[in-house]
């Protein structure tokens, strides 16, 4: 069978960096969420007071910071899973807080910030057998991927799905908050000028509102075995 590149994209809270990850493993391929790229840019911004809550995103002062800013990703044989590092550090934990998820749409926007995320994955996955999930994957980082995949889910349960993730990071957080989050960031993402979420033409639709993880990983592996024997 052929090594082939995997891009997953969807809306918020779908569960597209479990999937992603989950798949990596069982196909043996590399796993990178792009996501957490944009997060660690947001985070860093936000040690440095470049940005806060509640105020207007200074897109000049971002840029300006670009090239102090090393986003890695390392392997964690204890865990099973790869964290993120922002200039050394491990960041997981940080960047998953509601406060990186209340700006980092904005951040993303930047059309340099993006330049430069963009470069990077392109690089991360230039030898292929990659799997990478985000907002513009299957569009703008990897238009020629040979499997593409479209997460959506309903709303209401994107909103537990996310409530349930930050509570099990010991985040004390309302159903309203959350919901305005993912609603605000969905606005976001598919209404700004650079490369906005969109379904790629040649995308596969995964609706896994009423899918359970193990059922959704055996569709999308099936997908992925039929491309690499085609």
């Amino acid at each position: 069978m052929r090594d082939i590149t995997i891009a997953i994209d969807g809306y918020s809270s779908c569960g597209k960096s479990t999937l992603s990850r989950e798949l990596a493993h069982a196909l043996g391929y590399a796993y990178i969420d792009t996501g957490a790229m944009y997060r660690a840019v947001t985070l860093y911004c936000l040690q440095k007071q470049i940005i806060q809550e509640g105020r207007a995103v200074d897109a000049y002062r971002v840029i300006k910071e670009l090239l102090n800013i090393q986003v890695t990703f390392k392997f964690d044989v204890l865990t099973g899973k790869s964290e993120t590092y922002l200039n050394g550090e491990n960041v997981e934990e940080q960047i998953r807080t509601m406060e990186v998820s209340n700006l980092v749409s904005p951040v993303s926007a930047i059309h340099e910030v993006r330049k430069v995320m963009v470069h990077l994955q392109r690089q991360f996955g230039r030898s292929g057998s990659i799997v990478m999930d985000g907002r513009d994957i299957g569009t703008t980082v990897f238009p020629h991927a040979e499997l593409k995949v479209f997460m959506t889910a309903d709303l209401e349960v994107r909103v537990q799905r996310r409530k349930l993730e930050l509570q099990g990071r010991g985040f004390k957080v309302k159903d309203a908050d959350v919901r305005r989050n993912i609603q605000k960031r969905d606005e976001d993402d598919t209404t700004r000028l650079e490369s906005p979420l969109t379904q790629a033409p040649d995308a596969v639709v995964l609706d896994n509102t009423n899918l359970t993880p193990e059922e959704q990983l055996a569709k999308v592996l099936r997908w992925a075995k039929e491309k690499m024997i085609g």
